[in-house]
């Protein structure tokens, strides 16, 4: 079975109620050692107030010069003794000859202890070992009327007599301790309570582990990942994160509010609306991010919102590409279609024995799909855009849409990556066939690429209802769409090209009476 590992709410109490208990210990051990050493000096100034009051007593001044002292000064030495509570009071000669004691017996022994400073006339305290034991004692010397020395008195109490008055005292030490040890139990529980509830009862190797691997996984992902609290600041943000947003490794963000970070507007807009968003196309300076965004919670508490992005820059060229290489497909097979038909048609007609009709027919086809193929081959040298326009062609011709090319259309090199140039051309065009969907006949769009006073200039007329004032700023921006069902990123890809190349959109009016596109982009730079 595995062992049981304590968690770190445990642990903490565990070290705390042993810290807590260690501390009021010592506490109380040094407030008992403080209190023995009170009683003890209490006790010297006691005995040495005593012996001083005595050694100055003229009636003992006078039974040191009598006869037999003894019988003098034992009874006044003893009623002193009980008087004041101490445990001997002895007056003696000063060859230590006892004239007092508690113990009759002992009156005529010498005294036993130090009386030497007393002998030299300073009064003094010692703690000595005598015939009752230790005690804590003071010696004092008795002069006469000449100021010399006639006697000694000493009075003292035991050791014995001193701890059991400290003993008396330490109920009410650890009556004090106890409630003090049992507050800071408390205390201690309730804050491993606390600390449980926070960490969910895990112990620091879970929580260690825990954060290793979520740390690996959140830095490792190809998804960027950030994390806002609930007063919107930021939380967390992955390296993939960073990197799609345009934030630098080191950038100080954790902590900080949305509103103060540099972000693309379109993900400023999301992180700060707090709104459930799914699958949502946005664009991220050069990047078309698909974002993802909920609410978090924990056990029924709202933590804040959690925002995946996964970048399809890539995955909308190559389905941009798709498209128009399934719409060129489709537009060859519908020509397929209508040439099948028109080779029966000519096959008749030569069968019937009318060759001339029949040469008319399929010349003048002919003619037509060469015209068009000769003029853009003609007047654009680049491969794809060329291609790209042919497609088109055919694309509007499936649609019922007539596709002009302007006769002074012309470009031999483009100053753009193609890439670039085919997002700008062929998303206009795309919106201009979208515009004439649907409009009476005849429908027509209308074509210009060229260079134009150093500029690239890039013109598409429709003859379709043409665009309201108030949308006019619109037009470029992410989600707006001629289409019910579109989601608006091709005009928004385009706006994103000419911003970055520095260059200018407008739309206007056709002369169709539709609505006119046009882009300017720098010319050729040096490379």
């Amino acid at each position: 079975m595995a062992r049981r590992q304590w968690s770190i709410a445990g642990q903490l109490f565990a070290l705390q109620a042993v810290v807590v208990t260690l501390l009021v210990l010592a506490g109380a051990a040094g407030a008992v050692w403080l209190a023995r050493s009170d009683s003890r000096q209490a006790a010297q100034d006691e005995v040495l107030a005593v012996a001083q009051t005595v050694a100055g007593s003229p009636d003992v001044r006078a039974a040191l010069s009598a006869a037999d002292p003894a019988s003098l000064l034992q009874p006044y030495a003893e009623s002193t003794r009980k008087a004041t509570g101490t445990d001997f009071v002895v007056v003696m000669a000063p060859d230590r000859t006892r004239f007092s004691h508690p113990t009759r017996d002992r009156i005529g022994e010498p005294f036993v202890g130090e009386i030497g400073p007393a002998l030299a006339g300073r009064p003094f305290t010692t703690t000595n070992v005598g015939t009752l034991g230790e005690s804590v004692r003071a010696v004092v010397p008795v002069y006469d009327e000449q100021q010399r020395i006639v006697g000694l008195v000493s009075v003292g109490i035991t050791t014995r007599a001193i701890d059991r008055k400290l003993l008396g005292q330490l109920p009410v030490l650890f009556g004090v301790a106890a409630p003090a040890l049992a507050l800071a139990a408390t205390g201690s529980w309730l804050l491993s309570r606390r600390l449980r509830r926070q960490t969910h009862g895990l112990g620091p190797a879970q929580m260690t582990r825990m954060y290793e691997y979520y740390d690996a996984v959140l830095h490792s992902v190809r998804e960027g990942l950030v994390v806002l609290t609930t007063d919107r600041r930021m939380a967390l943000v992955n390296d993939e994160g960073r990197r799609l947003l345009g934030l630098d490794a080191d950038a100080p963000v954790i902590d900080q509010p949305v509103a103060g970070i540099d972000l693309p507007p379109a993900v400023a807009d999301l992180l700060g609306s707090a709104r459930d968003a799914r699958d949502e196309p946005i664009l991220a300076g050069d990047r078309v991010l698909v974002a993802n965004q909920r609410t978090t919670r924990f056990e029924g508490t709202v933590l804040g919102t959690v925002l995946t992005l996964r970048d399809q820059t890539e995955l909308r060229t190559l389905a941009s590409e798709l498209d128009s290489v399934r719409a060129l497909t489709e537009a060859l097979q519908a020509q397929t279609h209508e040439s099948a038909n028109r080779l029966h048609t000519v096959l008749t007609l030569v069968e019937l024995g009318r060759a001339d009709e029949a040469l008319r027919l399929g010349t003048r086809d002919l003619a037509l799909a060469q015209q068009l193929t000769d003029r853009v081959v003609g007047a654009v040298t680049e491969p794809a855009l060329a291609a790209l326009l042919l497609g088109k062609s055919a694309q509007a011709g499936e649609r019922g849409v007539d596709l002009v090319i302007e006769p002074d259309c012309r470009l031999d090199d483009s100053p753009l990556p193609a890439g670039d140039l085919l997002t700008v051309v062929g998303n206009l065009v795309d919106n201009a066939l979208e515009a004439v969907a649907g409009t009476p006949a005849p429908r027509r769009v209308r074509v210009f690429v060229g260079e134009v006073d150093d500029e690239l200039l890039v013109r598409v007329a429709d003859s379709g209802p043409g665009l309201a004032p108030e949308r006019v700023t619109d037009a470029f921006r992410r989600g707006w769409s001629t289409k019910s069902t579109g989601r608006g990123l091709g005009l928004a890809l385009v706006g994103q090209v000419v911003r970055r190349h520095g260059g200018s959109a407008e739309v206007g009016r056709s002369d169709d009476g539709g609505s006119l596109f046009t882009v300017r982009l720098p010319g050729r730079v040096e490379r």
